[in-house]
């Protein structure tokens, strides 16, 4: 039951996580929002307040600690509790190798492989504790399979999808009973095109977004399904993209 769950969302002022948020939110969560923006966050959980639903929000940075464990920490001072964290922040700027855009690959691993480290040790002490918790992590189409221009974007995103097996499988083992789910979204209209700055690789993938690109909200239903889900079941991998998409 998704109803009266502690559910923090980082990478939650856009796209998906603004989507997953206020679902999940209208169906009873109450949700600990975290991004940079905190403008953007005061908004949606202001909207999510006046719908009738619960939300606190933070500032927060994936690439520091100590942000996620403040966030970590607000979640519990607020609730009381903390039962799932999905972490969906994440950077695209894809590009050749032979660009050599050094700078986008460290930011790239620094958010999209730190970020998530980051995210899971704050929970670890909290979930290991409790015996229970349930860890949601976006990875890619690009975290399935190799596609030219995304090299070190889909490596962050291979990371992911091994991490979060081997965590599920751990856990397992040792009867912490934390769940995993790991999304591998295709075409969804966010705003990760926005930090490409090679211009090849932008218009590219403005085509392929153009021709196939659908609402964030489908994600969100997929995210809601996962936390939906009995305490001992797992269903721990879900690619979604659009129908008419040949990833």
């Amino acid at each position: 039951m998704i109803k009266d769950k502690v559910v923090l969302i980082t990478g939650a002022s856009s796209g998906i996580g603004e989507a997953a948020a206020k679902l999940i939110a209208s169906k009873g969560a109450k949700v600990v929002l975290g991004a940079r923006r905190e403008d953007k966050l005061k908004q949606i959980a202001d909207e999510i307040k006046n719908a009738g639903g619960e939300a606190v929000y933070q500032a927060l940075d994936v690439t520091k600690p100590a942000d996620n464990e403040a966030i970590v920490k607000l979640a519990k001072d607020s609730f009381g509790r903390l039962d799932a964290i999905f972490l969906n922040a994440g950077l695209m700027p894809v590009s050749p190798v032979s660009a050599v855009k050094t700078d986008e690959w460290k930011q790239m691993i620094d958010v999209n492989i730190n970020g998530v480290l980051n995210g899971v040790a704050a929970v670890m002490p909290t979930f290991t504790e409790q015996k229970s918790g349930h860890i949601l992590a976006v990875s890619s189409v690009a975290g399935l399979k190799a596609y030219p221009g995304t090299a070190v974007y889909g490596g962050t995103k291979w990371f992911v999808r091994d991490f979060m097996e081997v965590l599920r499988m751990e856990s397992a083992m040792e009867g912490t009973n934390i769940r995993t789910a790991t999304l591998y979204p295709a075409a969804i209209n966010t705003e990760l095109l926005d930090t490409i700055t090679d211009k090849g690789s932008a218009d590219g993938m403005q085509q392929v977004y153009d021709a196939f690109g659908i609402s964030p909200d489908r994600i969100a239903d997929v995210v809601a399904f996962a936390l939906d889900m009995p305490e001992d079941t797992n269903v721990s991998e879900f690619t979604v993209g659009p129908a008419n998409q040949p990833w």
